[in-house]
């Protein structure tokens, strides 16, 4: 297979990628992006962003995604729809391998953001997309008139509760903790709705039906005690886990397995940089990972230039 050699190579479409991509391509640099999902990364989950400025009105995610592809491919950035499957780092070269082509290059990106957290309780797997689903925007058209049961207290769970209310009867939130962790204005905005309920302190034991999902079996963290609640759907939003598989064991990684980079977003190795939610201490916003990939950019660029 002949490998493909480009100046810089980005993995990741979301904010931080495609605003990588558009720096270096802007700067005349041979640019590659691959994406193995939705161009967008994360926020195409999301119906309605009201904080990413230059948009008072808000946007949607999936045009947000979609306009900042077109931005940056008006400057010749070159995407692909590809999974790298394998990335070597040699003395002056990056090797990555993809499931369609094997691609060299100077400098490395990563971009790749976060994967969903798994619950890991019995029934998560057999029942996904039967009533299992990690996407309120993408699934909950499949939830009309039903009730379904969304876990997780943080600004995500919020987010696909609200959603959910267009179309669902009911929507139950489940937290192992008694309070939210969410933002002031979506507690208050759960809080104001009327279809939504709070089941405290509690987790997911079991997910059960037949050929579908239909119901939950609930423990509270509290007392021990067991008890069911009849579900058709369960969205979880237990929080994201950084997508960084592909360079355990070659990049400094923390606990979690974040990618440790400097204000430069340089990594442990050079030519190798990463921005957005897939480095350590990301604020985990589109604004903020759209930054980072500005930065990287313009060290990668450097680089290049001053080795």
């Amino acid at each position: 297979m002949t490998e493909k050699i480009f100046e810089v190579i980005i993995i990741g479409g979301g904010p931080a990628g495609l605003t990588a991509g558009l720096y270096t391509s802007r700067a005349g640099l041979k640019s590659l992006l691959l994406e193995k999902g939705v161009f967008g990364g994360q926020i195409t989950n999301a119906e309605h962003v009201e904080n990413f400025p230059g948009f008072p009105q808000g946007i949607s995610g999936i045009e947000l995604g979609d306009r900042m592809r077109e931005q940056a491919e008006k400057y010749n950035l070159k995407i692909e729809s590809d999974e790298a499957t394998g990335i070597e780092i040699q003395a002056n070269k990056k090797i990555i391998k993809t499931l369609d082509a094997t691609y060299t290059t100077s400098t490395l990106i990563l971009a790749g953001g976060s994967v969903r957290k798994k619950l890991g309780v019995p029934g998560e797997d057999k029942y996904l997309g039967k009533g299992v689903s990690y996407c309120a925007t993408c699934d909950s058209a499949f939830f009309r008139d039903v009730p379904v049961v969304v876990v997780g207290g943080g600004d995500a769970a919020l987010t696909e509760a609200l959603h959910l209310v267009k179309h669902a009867s009911t929507v139950t939130v489940i937290h192992r903790r008694h309070e939210l962790r969410a933002t002031h204005i979506l507690r208050e905005r759960a809080f104001a709705e009327p279809k939504i309920r709070f089941l405290w302190s509690t987790t997911i034991a079991a997910i059960e039906g037949n050929d579908m999902v239909k119901r939950v079996r609930l423990a509270n963290v509290q007392t021990g005690k067991i008890s069911q609640l009849e579900t058709a759907g369960v969205f979880i939003s237990v929080g994201f886990e950084p997508a960084t598989e592909l360079v355990k064991g070659t990049l400094s990684l923390d606990e979690v397995g974040h990618i440790i980079t400097n204000e430069k977003m340089e990594t442990s190795v050079p030519g190798v940089l990463a921005a957005g939610d897939i480095r350590h201490n990301s604020a985990r916003q589109a604004i903020t990972a759209a930054g980072d990939g500005a930065t990287a950019a313009i060290n990668a660029q450097k680089y290049l230039t001053e080795g």
